[in-house]
């Protein structure tokens, strides 16, 4: 058996630590957008991309009200951004969160960076984890790669390399590079997962298409092993 303290040090600590700070700095910045039957929402994207974020402000409120969880997280983003009205961190993340309970899985991911970082919010690795997940479960990428880091780290989860390499693996499906590359690894070394030089090296061919240089240096090492 491997020794678990090792298995760390086979992995590329510059990739790991890459996926972290992919995700750390990642708070709400932006409003979401997705196809909405609320008329109300629709007003407020549209007034909003018109620059009058008082009107916008005011559909998304009457939509959220209603319950409407997209309208919920954008308020949330121009309650604790400022974004052209007054800035109101607490109420921010008063509908920020019930957007997160509303199932919308940006909103979870964002409760989960704003409580992994400490920011607005209580810092807690165990909370943070599980939005995270929440997000995960539902596909979004970000939060995958963030699960999955977290359960390899051992940060707010326990120490769980076949629980990293599946989150990795989502991640990786969804076009995340660096997930691809963290989990070509695991395959090569037998990290959480079977030894499999052919998942290996796909994983690498996958980083190396989306543009990591070390994954095209360790796909022709493996190949040219595989030709000797």
């Amino acid at each position: 058996m491997k020794a678990a303290s090792l298995r760390p040090l086979r992995l590329a600590s510059a990739l790991l630590m890459a996926a972290l700070v992919s995700y750390a700095g990642a708070v709400p910045a932006q409003l979401h957008v997705i196809p909405d039957d609320d008329p109300d929402l629709a007003r407020g994207w549209a007034a909003y991309q018109a620059s009058d974020t008082k009107a916008a402000f005011g559909y998304f409120l009457r939509a959220a009200e209603r319950n409407d969880r997209v309208a919920q997280f954008n308020l949330a983003v121009m309650l604790i951004s400022g974004d052209g009205v007054a800035a109101d961190p607490a109420r921010g993340l008063t509908w920020l969160r019930r957007a997160a309970d509303n199932g919308l899985a940006r909103a979870q991911y964002s409760l989960g960076v704003l409580t992994e970082q400490g920011r607005l919010l209580p810092r807690s690795l165990a909370d943070a984890t599980g939005w995270y997940e929440r997000a995960a479960r539902q596909g979004w990428r970000e939060a995958q790669l963030a699960v999955a880091t977290q359960y390899y780290l051992g940060r707010g989860a326990p120490r769980d390399y076949a629980t990293a390499a599946y989150w990795y693996e989502q991640a990786a499906g969804q076009g995340d590079t660096g997930a691809a590359y963290i989990l070509a690894s695991m395959y090569e070394h037998g990290d959480g997962v079977p030894q499999d030089a052919g998942r290996a090296l796909r994983w690498y061919v996958e980083a190396s298409a989306g543009g990591e240089p070390a994954a095209r240096i360790k796909a022709e090492e493996m190949r040219a092993r595989q030709r000797q």
